[in-house]
């Protein structure tokens, strides 16, 4: 690689370049299962370096043909979507600039983190881009834009896909382009162009139009799903609409390298409340989800009994989130519930969450939700039903994955089955299934995750390193999704496909809709430069054969 570092460097490339084993090392990782170490991990200073970069690759795939880039950003990918075996493009050093905020926009660039752009954005009258992860205090608004992310909010705002207005995007000639809804006019216009743009236009048109029932047809009927190529909302016939920011969020940084962002934003309520609720028997999970969210809560999050062991017997970790400060006051108010813990831990935590314009109408729906409840004999917390006494278990749902990938030294967290949604009519009936797997190869498993979505985040804790555990691998996944598939779920509702689920993706969608996901792929990157064995281009026996040998 040193040919190429001296080529990319006389190209007039302005930002770093490290070829060291132990930045190679540090990159070789993301939050799953995998590793792949690359031969280079780039760090570009702006738009044009970008562009350099792709030409680059382009001209030196001649001499090496597998030379490819994949974007990384906070590097908190649990599907193995920023790891590469070759040049890693890292937006975290240089592409960290907040350009605009307002009450209902903000222009930024992809390495921003989530949490930076929210203490700017809540300056303007409460705006929120309210699809923030579990990992908000981690992840980046890239790495949200390229996984598709959803999180607590979503149950009443929906996902990232919904808040992307437009995006500046270096395709695979090296040329910037700005995509957002085009109109019919503006899009046959596009068509007509005799250059790489109009190209794209004309054959994604000609895709999306041809197949259009078929397209349609496929769209998962769930509430979230970041698994294939989201074909289904790029063109809208009734509507003339055509819009190619739909294809490229949660395209995992498959299509192109994602250079600004503009997101739409929110005013959230100015009032929240939170019933907490303790199960000591999580049989009745299904049918309280439902009486639940015939309720319409702003959300429904829970977490299991492990969870919170962990919180408790780790409780210093949460210092490096919350400072001194922040730990005395998540102390001091853990005591009280100290009483009720001492009955037994529960099996599961609930937190259900009201919004509102005032105190006394989010007060009125937080009690009458603990009324619905009674019959089903949870140990509530309701007092004065604020936002602020549901802070502490906001915080350990949040942490809960990375409680379990830094404390847990026997076993190691293995997000494989981590993501799965399936319609909340059906949850009576699956999750007794779901569990029944999970007992059957005998894994230990935490539960979390969006209940108001069904969108459960199942992880297993393993000997990953260990032959006889990693066989379980391929088996419980294929039970898994074979159950979640029989009831219209999805395989994943926020976590993406990467190399974990992309192998998958022909049992979801079938043989028909797979290929013209490999033709969007092909349309936009003929020669295969960005983000390889990810997605569509996912092998099980190279994924599996690149499993972390340290952990």
């Amino acid at each position: 690689m040193d040919d190429f570092s001296e080529a990319l460097k006389n190209s007039g490339f302005e930002g770093d370049i490290d070829s060291s084993d132990m930045t190679r090392q540090a990159y070789s990782h993301d939050a799953s299962l995998f590793e792949l170490i690359p031969q280079l991990v780039v760090y570009p200073k702006h738009e044009r370096d970008l562009q350099r970069l792709v030409l680059e690759v382009n001209k030196s795939r001649r001499k090496l043909p597998g030379l490819n880039l994949t974007a990384r950003a906070a590097g908190t990918d649990m599907s193995g979507g920023s790891i590469g075996d070759s040049i890693i493009v890292d937006f975290r050093r240089y592409f960290t600039k907040i350009s605009s905020v307002t009450d209902s926009w903000a222009h930024t660039q992809p390495g921003v983190l989530y949490r930076d752009l929210e203490k700017q954005t809540l300056k303007h009258h409460r705006a929120l881009l309210p699809s923030f992860p579990a990992s908000r205090e981690l992840a980046s608004v890239g790495g949200m834009v390229a996984n598709n992310s959803g999180g607590e909010k979503s149950l009443q705002y929906g996902k990232t896909e919904n808040f992307v207005k437009k995006l500046d995007v270096v395709l695979s000639d090296g040329n910037v382009y700005s995509m957002g809804p085009l109109k019919t006019e503006e899009l046959i216009a596009k068509t007509h162009q005799q250059d790489f743009e109009g190209q794209i236009y004309r054959h994604m048109f000609g895709l999306l139009d041809k197949n259009y029932k078929k397209i349609k047809a496929a769209k998962p009927k769930v509430t979230k799903n970041s698994t294939g190529y989201n074909l289904w909302d790029v063109w809208d016939k009734e509507e003339g609409v055509f819009d190619l920011t739909k294809l490229f969020v949660g395209s995992q940084g498959t299509l192109g390298l994602i250079s600004e962002i503009h997101f739409r934003l929110i005013q959230d309520k100015p009032h929240s409340g939170v019933l907490v609720a303790f199960m000591r028997d999580i049989k009745p999970l299904g049918q309280i989800i439902n009486v639940v969210m015939a309720e319409k809560p702003a959300s429904f999050e829970a977490f299991d009994n492990y969870t919170l062991k962990l919180s408790i017997k780790f409780f210093p970790y949460f210092r490096k989130t919350l400072g001194w400060k922040g730990l005395i006051k998540l102390g001091l108010q853990l005591i009280p519930d100290a009483f009720i813990l001492l009955g037994g831990i529960p099996k599961m935590i609930l937190l259900i969450e009201f919004t509102g314009e005032s105190a006394e109408e989010v007060n009125r729906k937080v009690k009458k939700m603990h009324h619905i409840l009674r019959p089903y004999k949870l140990e509530a917390i309701e007092e004065d039903s604020t936002e602020e006494k549901a802070w502490k278990f906001r915080i350990m749902r949040r942490e809960s994955f990375n409680l379990l990938r830094k404390k847990v030294k026997d076993k190691h967290t293995a997000p494989f089955i981590d993501d799965l949604v399936v319609p909340t009519v059906h949850l009576v009936e699956f999750l007794p299934k779901l569990r029944a797997i999970i007992q059957k190869y005998k894994l230990l498993a935490t539960v979390a995750g969006h209940m108001g979505d069904g969108n459960f985040h199942v992880i297993p804790l393993m000997k990953i390193e260990n032959p006889k555990e990693r066989a379980k691998l391929e088996p419980v996944m294929r039970e898994v999704n074979k159950l979640v598939l029989s009831y219209g779920g999805s395989l994943s509702g926020e976590h993406n496909d990467g190399m974990i689920r992309g192998p998958w993706l022909e049992q979801m969608y079938g043989k028909e809709m797979v290929d013209l996901f490999r033709q969007t792929k092909h349309i936009f990157d003929p020669d295969n430069i960005f983000n390889p064995h990810k997605k569509t281009d996912a092998n099980w026996g190279y994924s599996m054969s690149h499993i972390r040998k340290e952990f």
